[in-house]
């Protein structure tokens, strides 16, 4: 009884400090959602919030399959199909602006950087598109297929291929600045920190710290597993799920791993991405639970049993995630207590993660269908 009352009152603590420090951030113009998961280092935390109530604003049909998560910037979207366009989207009516024709499959997320939409398909081109135009300014070839999505810093853009390398090239030309050899896939998008250093989960069980300004590694850390995953940077902190059905927290300043969590019972693989916050990392598991983990131990605070496997990965707007599932349905939780408090259908399956700026929730389901949720509207 009393290991069962301090296991109670620390999950009290672990909620209420929870509740007290995420921040309520406000929506505000001009937010944008230009890269996989909003930002260079991959928090899939929104700038601003979304309406308590939402609705479907518009639909928007591709010719073929979307598992692409969209990327959005000056209200448009853009999202890449199997239908192998590239397709940018009118942000407040759904209207189709241009399509861009790759010519392949584009599973990869799209990027907007410095005027242009950035995206690998799956024979390992890069594709740069004007996103005034729509028209090609550049491809790079890479040896072999493209799903991580660019990200970016310091007038470069990174990424990685299933060649085992992963890029920097000059945005404006496509030029390579270097490539650094993993020795294995490299599924998830390198995340980058504010002070240039170059963070990739790979399919080699190495997290690989990189400087961003030559490529030369700085430390590798082993994972004991390969990982598909996009590591999620706060401060000092890698947050990063992996096959071998672990979460890991690594200290990427020194390569110390701070802290694992494995669930006893339900062993299956991490593919989702983590959010994360100072005080709590959200990620979504193939066991199709939805957990919440204290950011400085790893232990669990709650799980939401969706009811189908996670590949999607969270993101948190204000006090609560939203995610979606291989059953199809998008959810929105509770962030403190994982409590759900809103869900739609789609009737595919959601391998892709939302997209969030101006208000807005961006996500497509594997129909082909990319859907807009909004303020709901007044009759």
């Amino acid at each position: 009884m009393n290991a069962q009352s301090n296991n109670q009152r620390r999950t009290s603590r672990l909620l209420a400090v929870v509740a007290v420090l995420v921040p309520i951030a406000t929506t505000h113009a001009g937010e944008s959602w230009p890269t996989f998961r909003g930002r260079p280092t991959q928090t899939g935390v929104a700038a601003g919030e979304l309406p308590r109530e939402l609705s479907v604003r518009w639909k928007y049909k591709c010719g073929d399959v979307v598992t692409s998560t969209a990327a959005i910037a000056d209200s448009v979207v853009y999202v890449g199909s199997d239908d192998e366009h590239l397709h940018a989207i009118d942000l407040k009516t759904g209207a189709s602006k241009w399509k861009y024709n790759a010519g392949e499959f584009l599973q990869a997320p799209p990027a907007v950087y410095e005027g242009f939409v950035l995206v690998g398909d799956d024979l390992g081109i890069m594709h740069a598109v004007h996103t005034d135009t729509g028209k090609r300014a550049w491809t790079f070839a890479t040896n072999s297929q493209i799903t991580s999505s660019v990200n970016y810093a310091q007038g470069k853009i990174v990424f990685g291929s299933y060649d085992g390398f992963i890029y920097c090239l000059n945005p404006r030309t496509g030029q390579l600045i270097w490539k650094k050899e993993t020795q294995g896939r490299v599924h998830g998008t390198p995340a980058v920190t504010p002070k240039g250093q170059v963070i990739a989960a790979g399919c080699d069980e190495f997290l690989h710290v990189l400087d961003l300004a030559n490529g030369r590694s700085v430390r590798e850390v082993s994972m004991n597993s390969v990982s598909g995953a996009s590591a999620c940077i706060v401060g000092p902190r890698a947050y990063v799920g992996t096959y071998g059905n672990q979460v890991r927290a690594v200290d990427w300043t020194t390569g110390q791993t701070v802290w694992t969590f494995e669930d006893p019972d339900r062993q299956f693989p991490f593919m989702s991405s983590a959010a994360a916050t100072k005080t709590v990392v959200v990620i979504g598991g193939r066991d199709k639970r939805l957990r919440a983990l204290a950011a400085d131990t790893g232990q669990l605070i709650w799980e939401f049993a969706a009811k189908s496997r996670i590949d999607s990965s969270p993101v948190i707007v204000g006090d609560r995630v939203f995610v979606g599932s291989d059953g199809g349905i998008l959810h929105a939780v509770i962030l403190g207590t994982g409590k759900p408090v809103w869900k739609f259908e789609t009737g595919a399956s959601i391998t892709a993660s939302p997209a969030v700026a101006d208000g807005c929730l961006v996500i497509a389901s594997t129909d082909g269908i990319v859907y807009c949720f909004a303020a709901k509207s007044r009759k």
